[in-house]
């Protein structure tokens, strides 16, 4: 009801601002037009008695009688004009209070008619205190941010929060988490890990110095932690030492159980930057899109990683036509087609302008949407 009361003040408020302008009244002013209308009148009567008195002459009196009527009708014109106005005005006046006076009513039913007005309110206290499985999940994180707000040292509510942070892409959110999750319970190898993957994530997918000082700090509490040695095999790909990289993913090998997911991970990763026997040509378009077992922040991360480690190939080896193609592919992949683009410029200009080699790569480009000049 409350609701109601303050929609109906605050419209009739608004209204009245609105209509305010066209209600008022002009000030009233002298209308002289009776008064000039009787002078001119004595005036055509002195005329006519000094023309009988022979005072004037009778041309002159037609004379005077023509300039005073022509007086009398131009304030005749005059009021005229004037009561135009006044009904013009009066229109106005109708209109303005017809449209604003419409706006509040005909909203106000159509909410009636498909709203719900019936519906009782739900303030952000009520929803967040709701059942869980009647939730969803902004608000049961709402929910949880709420009660860590005033309970910043409840451990078990960051270790519950931290995850769903990471998935939903709130990195920063994440590394609050993970780092209040440390303060309280103390550091450990898969924290640090998961703080650098953060870290990494919100560098959308590039090992950052800091990320990899974090990562090292991981393997200072436990060596084998999978996920740091990953992200430090993915670090040096990035770097370029392709070789360093692979042999950190070949160690992690060694020691990963078979069930471990990051040992699926590693392989990829093997194979992907050319080692394992696989051809020296970086990801193609079925490793790119796979590692679906691991996070979306881990696969973006190692695919990133390794289109950059081909593309630092080519920089080296321009004359792969093959590398060319999967290149490009896997910026399209990436959904970057200005780096696909600048790859392509790239290859023309390695191979010329009128080579078979550029034709063909023009060709398999255009298909894939990219073109150049």
């Amino acid at each position: 009801m409350l609701f109601w009361i303050l929609a109906a003040l605050l419209t009739f408020v608004a209204a009245f601002a609105v209509l305010r302008p066209f209600a008022m009244r002009q000030a009233p002013t002298e209308d002289a037009r009776a008064y000039d209308i009787e002078v001119y009148r004595d005036q055509l009567e002195e005329v006519d008695r000094d023309a009988k008195r022979g005072l004037i002459g009778q041309q002159e009196a037609e004379q005077a009688r023509a300039e005073i009527g022509r007086r009398i009708l131009q304030v005749s014109e005059t009021a005229d004009g004037r009561n135009e106005k006044r009904a013009n005005r009066r229109v106005t006046r109708l209109t303005a209070a017809a449209s604003v006076l419409a706006v509040p009513l005909v909203s106000w039913g159509l909410y009636v008619l498909t709203g719900s007005p019936d519906m009782p309110a739900q303030p952000l206290h009520a929803r967040t205190a709701a059942e869980p499985a009647d939730a969803s999940i902004d608000e049961l994180v709402a929910r949880a941010e709420t009660h860590l707000a005033t309970n910043p040292d409840d451990a078990r509510g960051w270790q519950v929060l931290a995850p769903v942070y990471m998935r939903l892409g709130r990195f920063a959110d994440a590394q609050t988490a993970l780092q209040n999750i440390m303060r309280l319970s103390g550091e450990t190898a898969d924290m640090k890990a998961a703080l650098g993957e953060a870290m990494v994530g919100a560098a959308r997918g590039m090992v950052t110095a800091e990320a990899e000082e974090v990562f090292e700090q991981a393997l200072d509490l436990d060596p084998k932690e999978p996920k740091a040695r990953f992200f430090l095999g993915l670090s040096r790909a990035q770097e370029g030492a392709t070789e360093e990289a692979q042999t950190i993913w070949r160690g992690m090998l060694e020691d990963l159980p078979e069930a471990s997911p990051w040992r699926e991970a590693a392989q990829q990763a093997i194979a992907q930057s050319g080692g394992a026997g696989a051809a020296d040509r970086g990801p193609s378009e079925d490793q790119v899109a796979a590692a679906t077992d691991l996070s979306e922040t881990d696969r973006q991360a190692m695919i990133e990683g390794m289109v950059k480690g081909l593309d630092e190939k080519l920089r080296q080896n321009p004359a792969d036509l093959e590398g060319w193609r999967r290149l490009i592919r896997s910026y399209i992949v990436l959904q970057r087609p200005d780096a696909a683009k600048e790859a392509l410029v790239r290859a023309v200009a390695a191979f010329g302008a009128e080579t078979p080699e550029t034709g063909e790569l023009k060709e398999f480009a255009a298909n894939l949407g990219v073109t150049i000049e």
